[in-house]
């Protein structure tokens, strides 16, 4: 593990793989580090977030997944990123104690969603005690407006926000409103945060104003296809670039017409790396064998512009 690294390029958001009654099966873990790294070339993970249905899962259940990701990680990945945001702030303070204690690379927190912050200063008060838990941790604000309902501009929310968090670092950026990331990057360009985008079919977008990374549940199954993407728009080959983007979003597009969300990702990393990510946890519940038929054939029927 090598922590210092900055914290860019992709960052696949973890799975969370579960037992066909529903328990975390954390023997698949180690099987999940190594295929992240040789097969997708990612070396970066964020976990208990909203791919691994971390809101679905108690403490100790959020805590075994952290240090199993830990464990079979060391040497291996650069960064294992902890979400440690939950509706109950001791929670959350726990969760980044225990975060700090087993030496992860950095912790997020995603907005409160039931009882809500209604400005910039409410929803900073929050943050603060949670980073306040693990001093010496690189700290991330999760920022997912279409599912919190906290449109709290992010560009509005870093004004200043060093002074309260002397540990943030960046921003896991997962909203389509691109204006307000140009604006954080322009306005920020001094002060080396890292702003990573998670709208996965959007990457090249917010790449083009900014963007030094991403983080999302595709990059479990195309992390190599998305590093060829990054490859391209840094020479810049803005062509082959699109290319890649294009036939990402049209997989998605596919997809999300079928109904598209944590169970049929569950269901899409399974047949494409052969490790069993189980059901979901309800309300969720388990992707179609329509869809997995479907998808299994859309994805196989994609020509990328490396041959495969």
């Amino acid at each position: 593990m090598t922590p210092r690294k900055k914290l860019q390029g992709l960052v696949a958001a973890t799975i969370t793989p579960m037992t066909p009654d529903g328990q975390i099966n954390l023997s698949v873990i180690h099987q999940y580090v190594d295929y992240l790294v040789s097969e997708q070339n990612v070396k970066n993970v964020f976990v208990n977030g909203t791919t691994g249905e971390g809101l679905s899962l108690n403490i100790q259940e959020r805590k075994q997944l952290a240090e199993e990701w830990m464990c079979q990680g060391k040497d291996k990945l650069d960064h294992v990123i902890v979400h440690v945001g939950a509706l109950s702030l001791p929670e959350s303070q726990e969760l980044a104690r225990h975060a700090a204690a087993i030496g992860a690379s950095g912790i997020a927190v995603i907005a409160p969603f039931f009882f809500k912050p209604t400005d910039k200063d409410e929803l900073i008060a929050f943050l603060q005690k949670v980073a306040s838990e693990a001093p010496a941790v690189p700290f991330y604000y999760y920022h997912i407006p279409p599912l919190t309902g906290v449109k709290i501009r992010v560009e509005e929310l870093l004004d200043g926000i060093k002074e309260q968090i002397p540990t943030f670092q960046g921003v896991k950026f997962s909203d389509t409103d691109l204006l307000d990331l140009a604006q954080c990057i322009n306005k920020n360009e001094t002060e080396q945060f890292a702003f990573l985008y998670g709208v996965d079919e959007q990457l090249l977008s917010a790449l083009a104003v900014g963007a030094n990374g991403a983080v999302g549940s595709t990059y479990n199954y195309l992390g190599r296809k998305t590093n060829l993407m990054l490859q391209a728009f840094a020479k810049p080959d803005l062509r082959l670039a699109r290319k890649y983007q294009f036939l990402t979003g049209e997989f998605l597009n596919f997809v999300i017409k079928l109904g598209f969300g944590v169970a049929e990702t569950k269901a899409v990393m399974t047949f494409v790396s052969g490790i069993p990510m189980g059901p979901p946890r309800l309300p969720l519940v388990d992707a179609s064998e329509e869809f997995i038929v479907k998808a299994k054939a859309k994805l196989e029927s994609i020509v990328w512009p490396d041959g495969d």
